[in-house]
C-alpha cells in the first residue's frame, strides 16, 4: 500500500483508527492534521467519536479560514496553525494522550530517547511545554515556541504529546516510537537504573549500512515460498497488533527448503506488509528491486551455522527491552512454559550483532535459543516460523509478568529440583549447558 497516495481525509481516518485501537487516545481526545500542497489544513473534528471516524467527518480549512465539512474542527486547530506557520517544513501533526506519555507529563519530565538507538534517531530530543487551557492561544504559543526552537516532539504538562513531521506517516512513526520508548523507560525504572546510550553509540547504529548484495531476478515462485510469504505477513501483523513490533522495527525471517530464506524489508510499515513486500535471499543475493532488513547478514550466518534453525526474529518488545536497558537479570525460571520455551537467555553487549556477526550467530543452541542485546534488541530463533513467534510471545509475557511482580513482592523462581523434574517430564536435554 502506498500511503502517500491516499487522500488526506483517508490518511487521517486510518492513522486515528490505529491510535485509538492501541489505546493511545480516548473517544473524545486527540487530533490529527495534514497541511497539503495548496496550504489547506485537513483536521479531525471536535466532539466526534475517534473510534468511528469516516472520511466524511474530516474537516478542511482553507488558507483564508473558510471551513468545509459537517462538523466543528478540533478545538486545537489554532495550535496546528501556529506550528505550521512557524515550521514550513512540517506537513502533518499528531496529538494524542497515550497513558505512558501522560504519566511523564504529570511529573513534568520528558522520557529519555537515548535508551535505544532508534528512538533518538527517529524522535530527536523531546521538549516540555508549559500547561495552559486546551485550545487557548497561550497553550498554542507555548507549544509553537518549542517547535520554533527545532523540536519535532513536544510533551505538554498535564496533557499529552504532539509530534510533527514531513507527512502523516512519519509524524505517526515519531509518536509511536516516542511512546514505545517511554514505556520501555517506565518498565525499566521498576527494575533498576536505565542505561543511557552515548551519542557515539547511537551514531554507530545510524551508520550501519545495508550490506552490498548482488541481485537476482526470481523466475518462478514455489508454493512453499508463497505459503511462507503469507504466513510471515500473518505473524508480522499479529506481532504489530500485540506491540511486539512497531511500524518500522521488527524483523522476521524464514528458511525455505532450498536453503534460501525470506526476510522482512527495510523501513516498510509492519502493520500493512503484503506478501509481495517480503524479500527473498538466495545464495547471498537479494531479490531484485527490494531492500532487506539491515540485519540480513546475521540471519544468513545463523542459518548457515545451524541447520536446525528455520526462523529468526529480531524484536524490541517493551517489557523485554526494559531488561535490555538495565542491569536486571532476565531468568526464565518463572513458570514451566517460560523455562521450557526459553531455556537459557544469554546477554550480549551493545552493537555485538553488528561488530561480531559470526560470534553472535555461534551462540545459539537448542538450550540457548534467545539472545538479549543490551539497549538494542531480542533475537529469537525457532525450528519453525510459529515456534520462533511463540518464543517471542513467551519472552515478552514473561518479562511483563516479572516487572508486574515487582509491585507485589519478591519474585520466587522455580527451584533447581523443580527444573530437574521439568527436564525429565519434557525430555529436555542439557546439551552443552
Amino acid at each position: 500500500m502506498n500511503f502517500e497516495l491516499l487522500h488526506p481525509a483517508d490518511q487521517l481516518v486510518m492513522i486515528m483508527a490505529r491510535i485509538y485501537a492501541y489505546g493511545m487516545t480516548t473517544t473524545s481526545g486527540g487530533n490529527l492534521s495534514i497541511r497539503d500542497e495548496n496550504g489547506d489544513i485537513w483536521i479531525t473534528p471536535s466532539g466526534i467519536d475517534k473510534g468511528n471516524l469516516t472520511r466524511a467527518d474530516i474537516m478542511q480549512i482553507k488558507p483564508d479560514g473558510t471551513v468545509i465539512g459537517p462538523h466543528t474542527p478540533s478545538v486545537e486547530l489554532p495550535i496546528h496553525r501556529d506550528i505550521y506557520k512557524l515550521r514550513p517544513d512540517l506537513h502533518a501533526i499528531v496529538h494524542a494522550h497515550p497513558p505512558v506519555m501522560v504519566a511523564f507529563s504529570l511529573v513534568r519530565q520528558v522520557p529519555d530517547m537515548h535508551l535505544i538507538p532508534n528512538a533518538s534517531l527517529v524522535c530527536g530530543e523531546i521538549a516540555l511545554a508549559k500547561y495552559d487551557i486546551p485550545g487557548s492561544q497561550q497553550l498554542g504559543r507555548n507549544i509553537a515556541e518549542k517547535f520554533a526552537e527545532g523540536y519535532n516532539t513536544v510533551l505538554m504538562e498535564n496533557h499529552g504529546v504532539i509530534c510533527g513531521a514531513k507527512d502523516l506517516y512519519h509524524a505517526f512513526m515519531v509518536f509511536e516510537t516516542a511512546t514505545s520508548s517511554a514505556q520501555i523507560e517506565l518498565d525499566a525504572r521498576k527494575l533498576g537504573t536505565p542505561r543511557r546510550l552515548s551519542e557515539a553509540q547511537i551514531a554507530l547504529d545510524s551508520s550501519k549500512a545495508h550490506p552490498p548484495l548482488d541481485a537476482f531476478e526470481a523466475k518462478q515462485v514455489s508454493s512453499e515460498e508463497r505459503a511462507g510469504r503469507r504466513d510471515m505477513c500473518t505473524l508480522i501483523h499479529r506481532s504489530y497488533d500485540q506491540r511486539l513490533f512497531t511500524s518500522t522495527q521488527g524483523t522476521f525471517s524464514m528458511r525455505l527448503s532450498d536453503g534460501s530464506f525470506l526476510i522482512t524489508p527495510y523501513m516498510k510499515d509492519r502493520k500493512y506488509l503484503e506478501p509481495e513486500d517480503i524479500v527473498r535471499i538466495k545464495g547471498g543475493m537479494c531479490e531484485l528491486g527490494k531492500t532487506p532488513s539491515r540485519s540480513v547478514l546475521l540471519h544468513q550466518r545463523i542459518y548457515e551455522m545451524h541447520p536446525e534453525i528455520n526462523s529468526v526474529i529480531i524484536a524490541h518488545p517493551p517489557a523485554t527491552m526494559a531488561f535490555a536497558v538495565t542491569d536486571a537479570e532476565f531468568d526464565s525460571r518463572l513458570i514451566p512454559e517460560s523455562y521450557i520455551s526459553l531455556r537459557n537467555v544469554a546477554r550480549l553487549p551493545y552493537a555485538t550483532t553488528t561488530l561480531d556477526i559470526d560470534g553472535t550467530a555461534k551462540l545459539f543452541t537448542p538450550q540457548q535459543p534467545v539472545l538479549l542485546v543490551d539497549n538494542q534488541c531480542a533475537i529469537v530463533t525457532g525450528t519453525s516460523l510459529l515456534n520462533a513467534f511463540d518464543r517471542l510471545e513467551v519472552l515478552e509475557y514473561s518479562a511483563a509478568a516479572m516487572i508486574a511482580a515487582k509491585d507485589i513482592g519478591k519474585v520466587v523462581l522455580i527451584s533447581d529440583e523443580e527444573i530437574h523434574d521439568l527436564k525429565v517430564a519434557f525430555k529436555l536435554t542439557d546439551g552443552e549447558e
